[in-house]
């Protein structure tokens, strides 16, 4: 895996990815970035939630589980002084589907926290994890 950052302007930085994709960075205004786009922190998050979700869609499909939607809201806490990791992050896991059996909705958060999700994994060096979920039904 790579990937090359390149500064823009300012606390704008541009990131390509080794599958050819961009993601933009930004500053905040404070640090005399121009708000443009999201913190690199941000993404790091973002990039856990996205890691996990794929995992769980991925077993309750295997599963033959009818899931229509999964969506990961996290909150994170970080340190108070540099470096400024994270030092508690939150996932909570709301599951949308028919039929969909909560005991293997629970494996699936486990699995993913605990085998698959290599950046929630990583993060979990640092921070203490916190997974919660829910599931709604849907007609």
């Amino acid at each position: 895996m790579e990937c090359t950052v390149r500064w823009v302007e300012g606390r704008t930085f541009l990131a390509e990815t080794g599958s050819g994709h961009l993601v933009a960075m930004d500053g905040a205004p404070e640090a005399g970035g121009r708000n443009l786009a999201p913190r690199p922190m941000e993404l790091l998050l973002a990039g856990a939630g996205g890691c996990t979700a794929f995992d769980i869609v991925m077993i309750l499909e295997k599963g033959r589980q009818a899931v229509r939607g999964c969506e990961v809201r996290l909150e994170a806490e970080r340190a108070p002084s540099d470096p400024k990791v994270f030092t508690r992050i939150r996932f909570h896991y709301v599951v949308r589907g028919r039929g969909l059996d909560a005991d293997r909705v629970e494996r699936a958060v486990k699995l993913s926290a605990e085998k698959y999700c290599s950046a929630s994994i990583m993060l979990g060096k640092t921070a203490e994890l916190e997974h919660t979920w829910e599931i709604v039904e849907e007609a």
